[in-house]
């Protein structure tokens, strides 16, 4: 029993070593010495997380306000819901920047060369709808690669993504079955 014991402490660090590490290098914030990832690599890659949520808020924002039709006020409800959503995802992400010492690029000249999503266009529910579904899909795919990234080098950012991915999940879900309310189930193909 005590082999066992003293084989599960072997990997931690004593609490004296701990002391001292945080007291060195406090201009560093909340980036320990222990940090596997790389800071520099990390904020470039949450700067493109900000951008592409702050354009599906803009999106979303957008498509809430020209939404017309008659089921239009329950689709806008939606979008703005979703809207309000991605603005939280992209607060999250420039929280992590500054966490780790860099400061989040908001310069709208900049959003849209960054964003991994388009802003779209006003157009019909159905074409609004699909505008939405295509770039939910998107970033699900693209979180899905930045959480494989991160791993273990950097919990925090990866557990914030994760975060954020069963959310857009949940955004794609609330589009298709928005699109399959009103253009009806497709046909599976044989």
């Amino acid at each position: 029993m005590a082999t066992q014991t003293q084989d599960r402490s072997a990997f931690l660090t004593d609490v004296q070593t701990l002391r001292e590490r945080a007291r060195k290098s406090l201009g560093d914030g909340a980036v320990m010495p222990s940090y596997q990832g790389d800071v520099d690599k990390t904020i470039e890659l949450l700067q493109t997380v900000v951008a592409t949520e702050i354009v599906c808020t803009l999106r979303y924002q957008m498509h809430a306000i020209a939404a017309d039709g008659i089921t239009s006020k329950s689709v806008a409800a939606e979008f703005e819901e979703h809207a309000k959503s991605e603005h939280g995802h992209a607060l999250m992400a420039a929280n992590r920047i500054d966490q780790l010492g860099g400061v989040p690029d908001f310069d709208p000249k900049d959003l849209a060369t960054r964003s991994a999503t388009e802003y779209g266009e006003p157009g019909n529910l159905i074409e609004m709808i699909k505008q939405d579904l295509i770039a939910e899909r998107l970033v699900i795919e693209h979180y899905q690669e930045l959480i494989r990234y991160f791993g273990d080098n950097d919990p925090t950012t990866r557990i914030m993504l994760e975060h954020i991915l069963a959310d857009e999940e949940e955004h794609a879900s609330d589009m298709h079955d928005l699109l399959v309310a009103h253009e009806g189930r497709p046909f599976l193909k044989a």
